[in-house]
């Protein structure tokens, strides 16, 4: 049982190579759409949670939230499945990614062609050139995002896949004949080898929800029920740390052996425990850079996970593509305005809550700013448990009002 994982890449005769193989090899095709239904089906997430966990680019509250992190695990958990099905499929898209090297019973290929091409290429499928142009530009920022998440690498990089095939002047037909070619010719078999690496995969997934869900982000490794547990960050009692690690891992079904390991980077910076009950996606905006470091790292230090900017501008670019909860905005800021700031904040998104803290407030700008929706208006200089205390209270106004919504 042996199958292909074709990674996209936009304009390059993708769809008519997965037509040929699949029918030429009678391979069941499997794609992004189909793994994002299946996991939104299985594990009662957002479809299009899921969607924007795959294709965007990380988001900057991650580091707090680990959202990328769990719904990667959820995928590899329902593609461990498929591998392990007494199936031939051609996986398509993404999802190939999460395959590892060591299931060598897949073939992992990737047709690639010069920007200008791809291009010409979308003209000719009836794009005007500068529609071509933006989704050739938005699918690489997509794929580029997402082997950087998982392998800190370039989507195109030739290490990631077993067969790299250039189109030049080749049609699909042509290129569909050299995929067959190495497919014939390269051992990729179905062995027990293989299949072990496939138990591994799940295991290393199943480790990783279970440490996530607890608030622990490491390394995994998994070999025959031999685990191994890489730390980054400095634990100030290793020894409780290793033991309660291990206790947790070891729930896992299949597991032998526990391993815990220390980073080389290990002394760089201290181990936190995430606690996804507290707020996780707080943008603070101000433009003085010293006060939002120092403030963010005290709420940081709260279990309040903040990510600072220091303009109105930044901060209305950030809330287009990735909505924080809960915003603490300064007013008096070089260039747009705070209150202008809060106005377009309303208008985009108005469940995200708005607290100002400034030092140059006066009581007109607290009477426009209340009624334009902020949560609370504070001054400088703030007692930072009181601040820690009103963020608090804000997220969980979000997310009470978050439940409804998914309720109805």
């Amino acid at each position: 049982m042996s199958s292909i994982a074709l990674f996209p890449c936009l304009s390059t005769l993708d769809s008519g190579i997965v037509g040929e193989l699949s029918s030429t090899l009678s391979l069941r095709v499997y794609t992004d759409e189909n793994l994002l239904s299946e996991t939104a089906t299985r594990f009662g997430a957002h479809p299009e949670r899921l969607k924007k966990m795959m294709f965007n680019k990380t988001s900057v509250f991650n580091q707090f939230t680990l959202e990328r992190e769990k719904a990667v695990n959820m995928f590899r958990l329902i593609l461990a499945e498929k591998l392990a099905a007494p199936v031939q499929y051609l996986f398509h898209g993404f999802l190939t990614s999460l395959i590892p090297t060591e299931v060598s019973e897949v073939l992992r290929v990737l047709v690639i062609d010069k920007k200008e091409a791809r291009i010409e290429r979308g003209v000719k499928m009836g794009y005007s050139k500068s529609e071509a142009k933006k989704k050739i530009h938005n699918h690489d920022v997509s794929a580029f995002s997402w082997t950087e998440f998982l392998f800190d690498k370039e989507a195109y990089d030739s290490s990631l896949y077993d067969l790299v095939i250039p189109v030049e002047n080749k049609s699909h037909r042509d290129i569909t004949k050299e995929i067959l070619g190495c497919f014939h010719r390269t051992s990729v078999l179905r062995t027990p080898e293989s299949q072990n690496a496939v138990q591994d995969m799940k295991m290393v997934a199943e480790i990783d929800n279970l440490l996530l869900a607890n608030g622990h982000k490491m390394s995994v490794k998994a070999k025959d029920g031999n685990v191994t547990l890489v730390v980054q960050m400095s634990v100030l009692n290793f020894s409780s740390f290793e033991r309660d690690i291990t206790a947790l891992v070891q729930q896992v079904p299949g597991v032998r052996q526990v391993t815990i390991e220390r980073h080389k980077t290990y002394a760089d910076s201290v181990y936190r425990q995430q606690k996804f009950e507290l707020p996780s996606k707080v943008l603070f905006v101000d433009d003085e850079r010293d006060f939002v470091q120092t403030v963010s790292q005290r709420l940081i230090s709260r279990d309040v996970g903040t990510y600072g900017v220091y303009d109105g501008k930044q901060a209305i670019d950030l809330i287009m593509d990735d909505r924080p909860d809960v915003m603490v905005l300064d007013l008096k800021m070089p260039g747009m305005h705070g209150v202008e700031v809060l106005r377009q904040t309303k208008e985009m998104a108005p469940e995200i809550e708005v607290i100002i803290l400034t030092g140059h407030g006066t009581t007109k700008d607290m009477d426009e700013c209340m009624k334009l929706g902020a949560f609370a208006y504070m001054n400088k200089p703030v007692n930072i448990e009181e601040l820690s205390a009103t963020i608090k209270e804000a997220n969980d106004k979000v997310h009470g009002i978050q439940s409804k919504v998914l309720e109805c």
